[in-house]
């Protein structure tokens, strides 16, 4: 039996129709609309800086076109108005220290992640990833190595940047720089020659060609390991030297690459902060000589509190039940330290330590061992945007930068858990969660 091809043709493009539409809510989100006009009314607008009442902001195409009080500001004709009661309107938050190539370590180690995991499964799981911190409210991220991926990390960026998935904006490290024989996985037999979690290279011509190399692949800054887990005992140790941190400075800053350290001793953190990275990271045994040193050069600490907090409770802390682990009443100390010396703050949970969509965990971490809720939101918003360069696009609701903007049930001032009541996110003017 022949079918009669006058009326498939006429019914053909009913049934796409049929088939395709109920996806159609899903490409949207992918791709929202640029060019509309939005007007924003919510009860409270945190501006990167302080608190205002009675504030109004008006978004058109990707940027911020007016905010301020109410009966300053001329609101346009024809705008999609949202009312937003007893919310507060703040910056899109930037993530300091993230991996977005990585999960939870009780989820599988990280041994296994770099070596067991193919990287196509990583990346898909990565795209995930980004769509989940995208809508907690956190429109910017640093992603501070790939950790056995490659440069897997500027292709995710980069299929951000295009549209092809959601995600936040991306600073990307690439690889990562590690002294040899200092980094992981390790255990294995001298006999193999084992994948690293990171990119080794060491002295001048090679530190050099490393970091060049980065540079030309992708990498928007530099990450160095400044110490690591492998003095004679496994106990963090300097890895590289203060003349090669220097030189890895120098090559990068040549290139207009700012350099961040991974450090936690004492003498690591000195050498970081002499050679002139712009943060270092974790920062856990810290003293007040180095915070004062870290002070006088601007550079900032980012603590990474909610990493620690996460893989002791992995290791078998009962939290709220157990006593206060060691760690953890130490890493109070140096941040008490830091805060005291005036070492600005970067916010950054090392996220993929624990999930990524989780990072308010940080903030809320932040606020319970002392920092003002407030100062924390500084840091988080603004503060981050002046540390990584971008302050004269993000951070701050202003007029004339982009128009990356979330709105929260509550007053996040007040009660920083208010951050996980989002009911907003804009990117670029481009809206990914609406009332």
């Amino acid at each position: 039996m022949s079918l009669n091809p006058m009326p498939l043709r006429k019914t053909l493009p009913l049934l796409l129709l049929a088939i395709f539409f109920p996806f159609w809510g899903c490409f949207s989100q992918n791709s929202p609309k640029t060019d509309s006009v939005y007007v924003l009314k919510p009860s409270l607008v945190f501006d990167g800086r302080e608190l205002h009442k009675d504030w109004v902001v008006v978004v058109q195409g990707e940027r911020i076109t007016a905010a301020g009080p109410v009966s300053s500001v001329t609101l346009p004709t024809g705008a999609i108005t949202f009312d937003l009661p007893g919310q507060t309107l703040l910056p899109g938050l930037i993530e300091g220290h993230s991996h977005l190539l990585l999960h939870p370590y009780n989820e599988t180690s990280w041994n296994d992640q770099v070596l067991k995991e193919p990287e196509a499964l990583r990346v898909a799981r990565a795209t995930n990833h980004a769509r989940h911190t995208l809508l907690a409210g956190f429109t910017t991220v640093r992603d501070l190595g790939s950790e056995g991926a490659g440069y897997a990390d500027v292709g995710l960026k980069q299929a951000i940047d295009q549209g092809i998935i959601p995600g936040p904006r991306m600073l990307v490290a690439g690889k990562a720089i590690i002294a040899t024989g200092s980094y992981g996985p390790k255990g294995f037999s001298p006999a193999f020659e084992v994948p690293q979690g990171a990119e080794a290279a060491d002295g001048i011509d090679h530190l050099t060609r490393v970091v060049r190399d980065q540079i030309g692949k992708g990498a928007d800054l530099i990450k160095v390991y400044a110490d690591y887990r492998w003095g004679p005992n496994g106990e963090a140790m300097p890895t590289f030297t203060l003349e090669e941190l220097k030189l890895v400075v120098s090559v990068a800053r040549s290139s207009g690459r700012p350099v961040v350290a991974h450090a936690s001793t004492p003498e690591g953190m000195r050498r970081a902060a002499e050679a002139g990275v712009e943060t270092i990271e974790h920062g856990d045994g810290g003293t007040p000589e180095v915070f004062q040193l870290m002070a006088k050069k601007g550079i900032a600490l980012c603590p990474t509190v909610a990493a620690g907090d996460a893989l002791l409770q992995y290791n078998g802390w009962r939290k709220g039940f157990d006593p206060e682990p060691a760690r953890i009443t130490q890493k109070k100390s140096s941040l008490k330290a830091a805060l005291a010396a005036k070492v600005p703050l970067c916010v950054g949970g090392d996220v993929g330590v624990f999930p990524h969509g989780d990072n308010a965990r940080e903030l809320e971490l932040l606020v319970h061992y002392g920092v003002p809720a407030v100062e924390v939101l500084r840091a988080a918003t603004s503060g981050n945007a002046r540390l990584f360069h971008l302050n004269n696009k993000l951070g701050s609701v202003k007029t004339g930068l982009l128009a990356d903007l979330v709105a929260v049930q509550g007053d996040p001032t007040q009660h920083i858990s208010a951050l996980r009541q989002v009911k907003l996110v804009m990117k670029s003017g481009k809206l990914y969660v609406h009332p």
